[in-house]
């Protein structure tokens, strides 16, 4: 097989520009609008980021989740306590997650320290999801091995057979973690590789914003 010649895999980033009046003192309002023009793009799967974790002697791992919540207090995922994310966050709490909207030239990352969030909270985002997706997360033991598909199959048919007349219930090892925004950067892709870089650092009730080089 050949490889590809990387070296001529190049995008030239010329859309837009990022500057210190457009971005503002407060990175909330900035990283909705562009969560906005991300979803009014039509882009597949906007709310998709590269979240990290590390064990407690910082070995790391990363995995796609999906945003499903964001506001003041944090950027909110769902999965399963058990799972090696949710196992890593109970020893270290605190993530790193990326968003990158390639077709605007733009990326976020956030890092933070990770919190659960309420069960009320978790309970209701449970019973928004499709009823399939509901008794998936009851069937699946994430991220534990399995002899083979079939055994995940079985599960399932026997959760369907638990809760064929009635409602399922968000099992207590499926839930939902929040990123608090300690600190935030933007991204915009520029000419010859000058990006705009913009980092906010929490300060109390406050930001500090400060330019980064690219």
């Amino acid at each position: 097989m050949e490889s590809p010649d990387l070296a001529r895999m190049r995008l030239e980033y010329a859309r837009a520009g990022l500057d210190e009046q457009d971005a503002g003192d407060d990175p909330l309002p900035l990283f909705s609008r562009w969560f906005d023009e991300a979803v009014a793009a039509d882009l597949h799967e906007p709310n998709a980021m590269a979240l990290a974790t590390a064990t407690h002697d910082g070995r790391p791992s990363s995995r796609i989740v999906l945003l499903k919540g964001f506001d003041a207090r944090g950027l909110v995922f769902y999965t399963g306590y058990e799972s090696r994310k949710g196992r890593e966050l109970e020893d270290n709490p605190r993530a790193a997650a990326t968003m990158l909207w390639h077709p605007l030239q733009r990326q976020v990352r956030v890092e933070g320290a990770v919190t659960r969030v309420d069960d009320s909270e978790a309970d209701a985002y449970f019973a928004s999801r499709p009823r399939g997706s509901q008794i998936g997360a009851v069937a699946s033991p994430q991220s534990r091995p399995i002899p083979d598909r079939q055994a995940l199959h079985d599960r399932v048919t026997e959760v369907e057979l638990v809760f064929a007349e009635r409602e399922v219930v968000r099992p207590p090892v499926w839930g939902g973690y929040r990123i608090a925004v300690e600190t935030i950067e933007f991204w915009q892709g520029r000419e010859s590789r000058l990006h705009d870089r913009l980092r906010f650092t929490r300060a109390g009730d406050d930001w500090t914003r400060e330019r980064l080089a690219p």
